[in-house]
């Protein structure tokens, strides 16, 4: 449980973070809150030999409103997402899904870019920002990119990010009208991460009728995903308790579902179905 020597570096900016990622290229890693990071180069599946750590950009953690969206600096912890008075107010799935997270010892220290890197299956955030429609922003040597959220998780610990750039920002578009979200899950018992999870983002028309929904689910495939069928199932409907069980019965349609020795492939999807029919009816529950 000892990693393999490595050199180490602090940048004070992103600037200089680049510059060392360039420099040091395929040999370097990212270090975030280091949550996932650290355990994997004691287990020498990771061995870079230069680290570099983002903890000192201070640029990069921040919640901000600006030209109508959430704008969220990727160091920002999960901490301070569930602490947000302002989050709570304008867009709650965010602090609801940072607070689910591990324990307070991992939200405090935890980022929520350093979770989105990295793309773990079973991970919360990435089902809150494809449910939310959100845009990553990746820095890089030719300057900044954006990433839809629903092209940025590519396979299992893999995304869209190019070598060589960094995750600097997450762009939420601020939600209008009446609107109520939700995110529920089944934690693995030991590491807290979700055996399923589902992020709900519903807009309801003044007729009480589904006027867009943004549905995904995370723990039961090799990423997380937007049920679209879901999705299409109750957009233009009522949220009765029949539409938003027969919706609900989508919630893994096309998908290769994990099975492993906690939860096998047939009790995620049944988790999957009952969990999205759950989160449908607690977010159409707060809309206001």
């Amino acid at each position: 449980m000892i990693p393999v020597q490595f050199d180490y570096a602090a940048p004070a900016t992103l600037d200089e973070a680049l510059s060392l990622l360039a420099e040091h290229k395929d040999d370097a890693k990212l270090l975030a809150g280091g949550h996932s990071l650290l355990p994997a180069m004691k287990l020498r599946l990771a061995m870079p030999q230069m680290l570099i750590s983002l903890g000192r950009i201070k640029d990069l953690a921040y919640i901000r409103e600006e030209d109508g969206q959430i704008r969220i600096g990727a160091m920002t912890t999960h901490h301070q997402l569930e602490s947000s008075d302002r989050l709570r107010e304008i867009c709650p799935l965010l602090p609801e899904t940072a607070g689910t997270i591990g324990d307070v010892q991992v939200r405090n220290l935890g980022t929520i870019g350093g979770s989105l890197a990295h793309a773990d299956p079973a991970a919360d955030w990435p089902a809150a920002i494809i449910a939310l429609g959100a845009e990553i922003v990746a820095v890089g040597a030719g300057g900044k990119r954006i990433i839809k959220a629903d092209d940025f998780f590519v396979d299992m610990l893999t995304t869209a990010l190019d070598p060589g750039e960094i995750l600097s920002e997450i762009r939420i578009p601020a939600p209008q009208g009446r609107t109520g979200q939700a995110y529920l899950k089944v934690p693995q018992p030991a590491s807290g991460f979700a055996v399923v999870g589902v992020a709900v983002n519903l807009t309801l028309n003044g007729g009480g009728a589904c006027e867009s929904a943004g549905i995904a689910i995370t723990g039961v495939a090799s990423k997380a995903y937007r049920a679209s069928a879901v999705e299409g199932a109750i957009a233009g409907n009522a949220l009765d308790e029949q539409t938003i069980t027969d919706a609900a019965s989508h919630a893994t349609d096309g998908i290769d579902a994990n099975g492993d020795l906690y939860a096998s492939e047939e009790y995620r999807r049944h988790l999957a179905q009952v969990y999205t029919r759950r989160a449908i009816e607690t977010a159409a529950a707060r809309v206001k």
